[in-house]
């Protein structure tokens, strides 16, 4: 086993303690719903061992991109939703992954794609992708349009989905609740609608990670897509979709220089490492560029945390009146960074350093290509 002064700095680290209480806090949250099964979205962790932990036995998964389309493919996980709205010149594609014995499907909210796929020669099923309130993307439930491109699928109609992003504002449980029922009943009215008109709707596709976690109930819905609880981050743990203390993934970094008469020191892991995501100003306490923790996952003294980054350098200030241990914090010392947005922070790196008791035991390698 290597130990964290023997890494390079900066890299990603994964505990898989933390990674594992998440991963059964989702099932548990699932158990509640018979019949409704998690999909969970892998563009966070982009990891075929952490998906073999979030879908056991090889089971359904959601991807973002054509690049973990085929990774997952490649590592045994054949059932995938690609949920990111298809363009025509990316259906050869996917088809040819489908010729391979795989089952992906895609996402569409556009009655000339869905045109695209129902004449495309290659094996392709499609899902209407349903707005539900966050506006981003999706036909509304009770829009013409929705009957429009399910007629143009035809039989390459699969279902529907649906993503409640804008539950991120939600502060509570019960706003957590009503964004998921509103999510739900909308899904399940679009999918209703479709039925009608005589189209078979087999898949009806919800969720993010805080809806799946607080949803009252899920009659109707036949599936959850969920991501971020994986790994978590320090957004997520403010909203309640995780314990502030199980954020699975942080940056491990050097102190570089150390400056107490400006009570600051520099990190070697700045915006490449961290990202620029300030997306905790917007949540109940603004950690800025990230959490400073010691190497045993502990915040400092001072509730330190990242307050400015440059493309190589990271500079940590103390939150509080208690100030920096400077003792502690010579150049060579180590520090762990708690990301504000997971997703982007990892993206940045390749691997993992994967930790077990605090001591690293593996190094798994990330999907990180489009």
């Amino acid at each position: 086993m290597t130990g964290l002064l023997d890494l390079p700095t900066p890299c990603l680290l994964l505990d898989l303690d933390i990674l594992e209480r998440n991963v059964a806090r989702m099932a548990t949250a699932m158990a509640r719903h018979p019949g409704v099964i998690l999909r969970p979205h892998m563009k966070t962790a982009k990891n075929a061992q952490v998906a073999e932990m979030a879908a056991p036995g090889k089971g359904p998964i959601t991807v973002s991109t054509l690049a973990e389309a085929r990774y997952f493919a490649d590592h045994g996980f054949r059932d995938q939703i690609y949920a990111v709205g298809i363009v025509p010149a990316k259906l050869d594609a996917v088809a040819a992954l489908n010729a391979a014995g795989n089952a992906v499907k895609v996402i569409t909210d556009d009655l000339d794609t869905a045109g695209a796929i129902a004449a495309h020669p290659g094996k392709l099923e499609a899902l209407i992708e349903v707005d539900v309130g966050e506006a981003r993307a999706g036909v509304a439930p009770d829009s013409d349009e929705l009957l429009a491109i399910g007629a143009a699928l035809g039989p390459r109609l699969a279902g529907v989905a649906s993503h409640s992003g804008h539950s991120y504002a939600g502060r509570s449980a019960a706003e957590m609740a009503a964004i998921a029922e509103a999510e739900r009943a909308g899904v399940v009215r679009a999918a209703a609608r479709l039925r009608a008109a005589g189209h078979a709707v087999r898949i009806v596709s919800a969720g993010a990670s805080p809806t799946a976690l607080y949803a009252s109930h899920l009659e109707g819905v036949t599936e959850m897509r969920a991501g971020v609880y994986m790994l978590g981050d320090l957004f997520q743990g403010q909203i309640g979709t995780h314990p502030l203390e199980d954020i699975a993934v942080t940056v491990l970094a050097s102190v570089i220089g150390r400056y107490p008469a400006r009570g600051t020191v520099l990190l070697d892991a700045g915006a490449l490492a961290l990202s620029k995501d300030r997306s905790t100003q917007n949540a109940p306490r603004d950690w800025q560029f990230g959490r400073v923790l010691d190497l045993e996952g502990k915040p400092l003294p001072g509730e330190a945390m990242v307050v400015r980054v440059h493309q190589e350098h990271g500079e940590v200030r103390a939150a509080g009146d208690t100030p920096l241990p400077f003792d502690k914090l010579r150049v060579g010392a180590r520090l762990r960074i708690a990301p504000n947005h997971a997703c982007l922070t990892a993206a940045a790196h390749d691997r993992y350093h994967v930790l077990r008791g605090g001591r690293v035991v593996a190094e798994w390698l990330r999907c990180n290509y489009w």
